[in-house]
């Protein structure tokens, strides 16, 4: 019989940076095991980063999905004020940006916004 007990701290990190892995890989369905076991959408790396920030900013548009269904915010900015939709405009993620906005995302939220990044990058189609 097995009993329950909290992570450690360096379990907690193990975790955390699996979580960043799989989002940066597109490895939807480990990841959404996760969240559905517990970890927070919205958990963030050292530099503020959620997982949703690096699908976005990787290209993976099903991943973002999941993590949308999820309940992971989509405006969350990471520490340098970046949001999951101008990453994906930076990185010109076309599927990516569509996915966002039509969650809702605040084109005009973090530094540089999405709507400054389109604009800077003459892809402002992205944002129709």
């Amino acid at each position: 019989m097995s009993e329950d007990r909290p992570l450690t701290p360096d379990e907690t990190a193990r975790v955390v940076e699996l979580a960043m892995h799989f989002a940066r890989e597109g490895m939807t369905s480990e990841l959404a095991g996760f969240v559905e076991h517990g970890l927070p959408a919205d958990v963030q790396d050292e530099d503020g980063n959620t997982p949703l920030m690096l699908a976005a900013y990787h290209g993976h548009a099903a991943t973002v999905r999941r993590l949308v269904e999820l309940g992971a915010d989509v405006d969350r900015r990471n520490h340098r004020d970046q949001s999951p939709v101008a990453g994906a405009v930076f990185k010109g993620e076309d599927e990516v940006v569509r996915v966002l906005r039509d969650a809702g995302a605040d084109l005009d939220a973090g530094t540089p916004s999405a709507r400054q990044a389109a604009e800077m990058f003459e892809r402002t189609d992205l944002l129709r």
